[in-house]
Parts: structure tokens; sequence; C-alpha cells
């Protein structure tokens, strides 16, 4: 049998690195960082890939950078 397509998403995963600095950022973006997992540069998380994360990626984006997804 086949997985289901709870099975198949729960095994997507999204790496990401921290690139930019906090540093004179709003805190909402600073907060987002530390959802994720990163709060100092070049740090690297792997996180499961839903929507909710990818959100917080897109919201970021100018501080992050996706190094793989699987």
């Amino acid at each position: 049998m086949g997985k289901t397509p709870v099975q198949a998403e729960a095994n997507k995963t999204v790496t990401v690195q921290q690139i930019g600095s906090p540093i004179r950022r709003p805190a909402v973006q600073r907060q987002t960082l530390i959802g994720l997992g990163l709060n100092k540069m070049h740090r690297t998380r792997t996180l499961e890939d839903t929507p909710s994360v990818r959100g917080m990626i897109r919201a970021v984006q100018h501080l992050v950078r996706v190094v793989d997804e699987k």
C-alpha cells in the first residue's frame, strides 16, 4: 500500500541558515528567527516543511537562506 498524504508530508524537511543579523530589525522579525530556532549568525536548522514554517521563512527571507529541501 502507498503512503497517505499525511505520511508523505511528514518526511519533507527544509534546512535554513541565518545569513542576516537581527540587530536593528523589528521585534517581530527577531521573534520569527527565534521561532525558527535561529538567533545567531550562520546557524542552520532542519525543520519540518509545513505551510506555517514556509510563512515564517517568507517573513524573514532577507535574513535566512534555504540550504536544502527534501
